[in-house]
């Protein structure tokens, strides 16, 4: 394909392509249909990117459907004149081989003259030859197009026959004459014969050309091609309003989609029919929201580390709804904790992303706040970032005393807060569930139930890793955190299911970032909770 160039304009581009793909390409841009019904009028049309190009295709199409119209019109003649052609030269040679011999024989015999009846023989004869001559030839025309078995073929053998056979009976005519008249006879009848076929040939190759140059096709081209001053595609406005339509209809399918598989939780009832009390709904805190989308902008353009302080929303904002509801879950914990074995309270949930830390360090906060002695150990020894809420370092924690690195008095830090001691996560080990299966775990729980009213564990997602399980184990207390429209009724059951195969009590669950609008619900789904550097 050759586009158009101009002086003055960008280099040509030359693009090869098969006889295949360019057919095809011209195939799917053309159409060709008949104007009304059996008028025989056929409207041709293209669409391209240039308007010379298309109008110089148009027209070269009916150019090109026109000649070979002519051309099949006059396929007759032209073969006609191929077989004469062929058969002309040796006419020809026979004409003046007869012309020869019938001079020589003259000479010899000293100018022998023909008798009228000789004569009249002579002529009728000379005229079956060259009516067989002609049958011969109008045989081969008919055979062409049809089979012995065709009337006309039939016809035509059936006259050749008749003809043969009166010239049968004139040649016993002849054979009753002298042989000198016999045999001048011949030799006149030989160059009569072939100079009325030569003859005839000549005149039916005159015929045929005159036919040949006279024929005229049966189509006619009515108009030219003719160029549409505007662009007939692409229509911007219909795109526009049909992309618009497929938007709104694929905005529409994906709500409806994420609202036939989302089982999310949307109230405290579908929590109580699984058996399990509900001790507070947390409603999502716009402040603590603003905060977070801050946070992650700030990360977005490494402006902030993982390491920065998150601000305790009981500290910041000690008004705001979410807090409200953590003091309501304060005092149902004070009667909860009335009757457990002991003052360690472990706070868990089924995946990641619930808000569980977020919880337990406002709850830690909000407990201190009424005087009680509180230590908040971050039991997450892989993800754990608590250190951040209360602006402490993690250079030592549970993980490096559970290793024996250091001693119980290195690990409890101090925070802003009065009553609230804090023990971070520590260094990542490579074996955090062996560790907290170690005495020195069972120790420690000893010895800061001793020191204080509370001790809140904080530890990673039962659904992920089995280290909930084992703090359990030495709580008197255990609660867990789902999340509003993420965790499903499903995935608490198999929660609940997996802490009491281990032989541990969940007192009740918290249903936090509570919302105002329509539910949404998202299936239940599995996590991967893997290890995450300092």
């Amino acid at each position: 394909e050759l586009g158009e160039w101009e002086y003055g304009e960008e280099p040509l581009t030359l693009v090869h392509q098969t006889r295949a793909e360019a057919v095809n390409q011209l195939r799917g841009r053309l159409s060709v249909s008949e104007q009304g019904k059996a008028t025989g009028i056929i409207a041709l049309s293209l669409t391209g990117p240039s308007k010379a190009r298309i109008r110089a295709i148009l027209d070269a199409i009916g150019e090109t459907y026109l000649l070979q119209n002519i051309k099949r019109m006059s396929a007759e003649a032209e073969n006609s004149l191929d077989f004469l052609d062929e058969q002309l030269p040796e006419i020809k040679e026979k004409l003046t081989g007869a012309e020869e011999k019938l001079n020589a024989y003259r000479s010899k015999s000293e100018s022998v003259d023909l008798s009228l009846e000789t004569q009249s023989v002579l002529e009728r004869l000379v005229a079956i030859e060259a009516k067989i001559n002609e049958l011969k030839i109008k045989e081969s025309e008919v055979s062409a197009r049809f089979t012995r078995e065709h009337p006309a073929y039939r016809t035509l053998i059936q006259q050749r026959g008749s003809l043969i056979q009166e010239k049968d009976e004139l040649n016993k005519q002849i054979k009753e004459l002298p042989e000198t008249q016999q045999e001048v006879l011949r030799l006149m009848r030989d160059v009569e014969v072939n100079q009325e076929i030569y003859v005839g040939l000549l005149n039916k190759v005159q015929e045929l050309r005159i036919m040949k140059a006279g024929t005229v096709g049966s189509v006619r081209i009515i108009d030219k091609a003719l160029v549409q001053p505007e662009p007939v595609k692409p229509k911007k406005a219909l795109i526009a309003i049909l992309a618009a339509m497929l938007g709104a209809m694929a905005s529409v399918g994906v709500v409806l989609l994420k609202a036939a598989f989302n089982r999310g939780i949307e109230s405290p009832e579908q929590l109580e029919e699984q058996g399990i009390s509900v001790y507070a709904s947390i409603p999502l805190s716009e402040h603590q929201q603003k905060v977070d989308r801050l946070e992650a902008l700030k990360r977005r353009r490494k402006h902030k580390k993982d390491k920065d302080p998150i601000p305790l929303l009981s500290l910041s904002d000690p008004n705001d709804l979410a807090v409200e509801a953590l003091r309501s879950l304060r005092t149902s914990l004070h009667f909860a904790m009335m009757e457990a074995s002991n003052k360690v309270l472990m706070v868990s949930g089924p995946s990641p992303g619930v808000g569980k830390s977020f919880v337990s360090a406002n709850l830690a906060a909000v407990l201190a706040q009424t005087g009680k002695k509180v230590v908040v150990v971050d039991a997450d020894m892989r993800k754990g970032h608590m250190h951040r809420f209360f602006e402490n370092r993690n250079d030592a924690g549970l993980s490096d005393y559970l290793s024996g690195q250091v001693e119980q008095n290195a690990i409890v830090q101090s925070t802003q807060m009065e009553n609230l001691a804090f023990i971070s996560r520590g260094q990542v080990p490579p074996n955090p569930s062996e560790l907290l299966m170690h005495d020195r775990f069972k120790a420690l729980m000893e010895s800061l139930s001793a020191q204080y009213d509370i001790v809140l564990v904080d530890t990673p997602p039962i659904l992920a890793v089995t280290d909930a399980a084992i703090v359990g184990q030495l709580a008197g207390s255990s609660l867990i955190v789902t999340r509003f429209g993420v965790n499903s009724v499903k995935e608490v059951d198999i929660t609940l299911t997996r802490f009491a195969q281990n032989n541990v009590e969940i007192k009740g669950a918290i249903l936090n970032c509570m919302e105002r609008r329509a539910s949404n619900e998202y299936g239940y789904y599995a996590y991967e909770y893997g290890k995450s550097s300092n």
